[in-house]
């Protein structure tokens, strides 16, 4: 069992018509239980669903998709919207609709007391990781269980959601002090830190923090595992023609839980497959990870 905590919200998503969106699921952290369970990993989502329509939308595309919702909480304020939008290369950009809404209002009741029997890690991230006032709720919880299980942080930067780079470099560095294993993307760690090359800063989190694995996504480049172990481990992109990459850092993550918790993949295999996984869902609209058949079909 995985559990993996943070915001369930929706994409508005350009449809190639003019002033024209569509509404489709989305979030990472939900993106990611989706792409967990659809590899065949139990997941259950704790999160925060709205009793609006979008809200009653999203909790219907988790279960279709074999997410247990039995963690998540039913929240009276609205769903967070995301406005998407795609350049000519199929990359995306957000801007966000979340005064106030369900995401992030997490209080210390809402949160379970102790974890399920049997699971194996607790992955957190994204917006709902550094949005107030609910991410320090969340931070102090995992911090309590960080004993028991592997807790996982995708840092998936959103630089609208905060005012400024010193206020998210506060919350991230907050959740490196409580993370094992840390997901970025090479965009993720130039933008906290301008100042020097990505890599580096992964090498100095692993030093400065003990974490036992960061995690390093390089777009087309394929990504590279870093530890204090050993020499880096490296995995090759996989050449795809791509539609967008919405969802593909959240593939990348479940299918490296995936790999690792449930199949017990050695670390290079276990990257390989991530990358493959986020291969895939950049030749299809939206966040729709690929199913375990997909992904093994190429292995």
């Amino acid at each position: 069992m995985i559990i993996v905590c943070g915001e369930a919200l929706v994409d508005l998503v350009p449809t190639g018509a003019e002033d024209t969106w569509r509404a489709v699921p989305g979030g990472g952290p939900a993106n990611t239980a989706v792409a967990v369970a659809r590899l065949g990993t139990p997941v259950r989502l704790l999160c925060r669903l709205s009793r609006d329509g979008f809200g009653r939308r999203l909790r219907d595309h988790l279960t279709a998709n074999g997410v247990d919702l039995g963690l998540a909480v039913e929240a009276t304020e609205p769903t967070t919207l995301a406005v998407v939008d795609l350049d000519e290369h199929g990359s995306a950009d957000f801007r966000f609709s979340m005064e106030k809404t369900a995401d992030w209002q997490w209080t210390p009741g809402e949160l379970p007391g102790s974890l399920p029997p049997g699971t194996r890690a607790l992955h957190v991230g994204s917006l709902a990781s550094v949005v107030p006032p609910g991410a320090a709720v969340l931070r102090t919880w995992a911090a309590r269980h960080r004993d028991a299980v592997t807790v996982v942080y995708d840092v998936n930067v959103r630089p609208a959601v905060l005012p400024g780079r010193e206020p998210y470099l506060e919350q991230v560095e907050a959740w490196l002090r409580v993370a094992h294993v840390v997901k970025a993307s090479e965009e993720d760690l130039a933008w906290l830190h301008p100042e020097r090359d990505p890599l580096d800063t992964a090498r100095a989190w692993l030093a400065e923090h003990g974490l036992d694995l960061v995690l390093v996504t390089r777009g087309a480049a394929g990504a590279v595992a870093l530890s204090c172990d050993g020499p880096p481990v490296t995995a090759d992109g996989v050449a795809v023609r791509v539609v967008d990459t919405v969802g593909a850092g959240d593939a990348f993550t479940g299918a490296f839980l995936h790999g690792t918790m449930d199949r017990g993949m050695p670390l290079a295999e276990s990257l390989r497959y991530a990358v493959r996984a986020a291969a895939l869902t950049c030749t299809r609209e939206g966040a729709a990870p690929p199913s375990r058949a997909e992904v093994d079909a190429g292995l």
